[in-house]
């Protein structure tokens, strides 16, 4: 296998994790993504253990089998794989790309009924709709108003630079991203 450490983490390949799936019996695949993006799609046999409810779905987890850790691109699973290792875990692997490199990949996936959109989709949304809000509210009552898209593009800035989402991490909490 020619995965690289780093960091802690061990990272697979969907090349890799293809072949194992193919090969191999004791693995588990573990989808990270919020419950409505599993939902929709996912890889056959994968266990939903959302990033944002980390405590409750990691119970879900094997310790003695491997892990195959994957979300839409990567980042959250790198979140899951160090918290799953700082708890003890060992045999923890990040599949690199995440479900995004899996499809591009040619390789197969379950598709759902989810009417709710994807995590990523209500970020676009909920950060245009501010945006639009603040600048309709300054011009209808008050100029101050424009501080709005001021701090949502300071948001998109530090989600940029940081690689982590403010906006996504309260998104994944509301009600409709917990269960379909």
């Amino acid at each position: 296998m020619n995965a690289k450490d780093t960091g802690g983490i061990n990272f697979s390949t969907v090349a890799e994790l293809y072949d194992i799936i193919m090969n191999e019996d004791d693995l588990q695949i573990v989808d990270v993504r919020e419950t409505s993006e599993y939902e929709r799609e996912r890889i056959k046999g994968a266990i939903s253990a959302p990033l944002s409810r980390f405590k409750e779905s990691s119970r879900r987890i094997d310790k003695n089998r491997h892990s195959y850790i994957i979300c839409q691109s990567g980042k959250r699973a790198e979140n899951y794989a160090k918290q799953l290792l700082e708890n003890g875990y060992e045999n923890v692997r990040v599949v690199k790309g995440g479900l995004k490199s899996w499809i591009d990949a040619g390789h197969p996936v379950e598709k759902g009924e989810s009417r709710v959109w994807s995590l990523e989709r209500q970020i676009r949304f909920t950060a245009g709709l501010l945006v639009l809000l603040g600048v309709v509210l300054s011009f209808v009552f008050n100029p101050m108003f424009l501080i709005l898209p001021g701090i949502v593009g300071a948001g998109l800035i530090f989600a940029a630079v940081t690689d982590t989402c403010g906006m996504a991490m309260v998104l994944a909490r509301m009600p409709w991203n917990q269960k379909c």
